[in-house]
């Protein structure tokens, strides 16, 4: 039996001449919340699409749960639950009756319907409005409905596009609370795709970076963090015709090559960052430069996502993503 719930080897995908993927190797060990975070491009849609066996791979193994995905991928498919990214409710059934219509789509016994009711309505604190309409929920209501739907045929591994899109903070800190319990009162392996990098940091165990059909970086949050050294970031932002000079300022002051993307202009600084903060506001200010703001932080996702792609994640998600939702009838369909 494998110890690992998602185990991708050296994955290629290639549309004709360009690759979509080139490499890609993962392993989710069972038990954990795993994040997939890239920019537009990247090729964690395609890497997601494989693993749902909604496309073929060019080259590569996928076993999920230790099932081989191209020799047995009805028996891989039944592991895994979907939440897509547009939250897929039928407005005019109950929250009663949204999951019974699911759990008939997975072919699964009455009397297991009934049982996992009553069930996953607890889990996403819905138990009271089990006859409710669901047109009348919230949108965080709505969601979290659609979450444990995921969970209907008992999968071992949920797989979410971007979960929390579109909620208010209120909202995904309750999604946030949903998929840490799935996890630890179920023993669920999640595997998730978010575009907001402080969810990723407060829910997932570890992550994966990709960037043009590769992993560049992986790792716990905080080991993510620490690549970027043990000093802070100097981050200035200003109108477009100041940039250029800013950067020239900060490489100067700090003896650090900047990274500029959009308004902003950030550097990393490990040695007395306090006293090269001070260096750069003055020479600005003896150059006259205008700037809008002026901060110094502790390194973030969002600094080392920055680094290593060239783009802030919120800056590059992916548009319209929701082609797992599109493919959805698909994948339940293979059951």
């Amino acid at each position: 039996m494998s110890e690992y719930a998602i185990d991708v080897e050296h994955l290629a995908k290639k549309f004709g001449d360009f690759e979509a993927l080139k490499g890609v190797t993962l392993r989710i060990s069972k038990g954990e919340i795993f994040g997939l975070l890239g920019p537009n491009g990247a090729g964690k849609s395609t890497t997601i699409n494989i693993l749902l066996n909604l496309m073929d791979p060019t080259s590569g193994r996928v076993f999920v749960e230790g099932v081989d995905m191209t020799k047995e991928p009805n028996k891989a498919k039944g592991k895994i639950g979907l939440v897509t990214q547009e939250t897929i409710i039928e407005p005019e059934l109950t929250a009663e009756q949204n999951l019974r219509l699911f759990g008939r789509l997975y072919h699964m016994d009455e009397k297991d319907i009934d049982k996992k009711i009553d069930f996953l309505l607890a889990l996403a604190q819905l138990t009271e409005f089990k006859k409710v309409y669901a047109g009348n929920f919230s949108g965080g209501m709505k969601r979290r409905l659609d979450t444990v739907k995921g969970l209907i045929h008992d999968p071992e591994i949920l797989i979410l596009d971007e979960p929390t899109t579109g909620l208010d903070i209120q909202n995904r800190l309750r999604i946030w609370e949903l998929l840490k319990r799935i996890n630890k009162e179920r023993g669920v392996t999640i595997l998730m795709t978010t575009q907001y990098l402080e969810e990723a940091d407060a829910v997932c165990n570890r992550i994966a970076i990709m960037d043009h059909g590769k992993v560049v970086a992986m790792g716990t949050p905080s080991q993510l963090k620490q690549s970027m050294g043990r000093g802070s970031i100097i981050e200035v932002s200003a109108e477009k015709d100041a940039l250029a000079t800013i950067e020239r300022i900060l490489k100067k002051e700090t003896g650090r090559e900047p990274t500029l993307q959009g308004s902003r202009v950030s550097v990393s600084v490990e040695k007395d960052p306090a006293k090269a903060l001070g260096r750069v506001i003055t020479a600005m200010e003896k150059g006259r430069v205008k700037f809008d703001s002026v901060s110094i932080h502790e390194p973030t996702l969002d600094d080392v996502f920055l680094k290593l792609t060239g783009s802030s994640l919120r800056d590059s998600a992916e548009s319209g993503g929701g082609e797992s939702n599109r493919m959805m009838r698909i994948f339940r369909g293979g059951r």
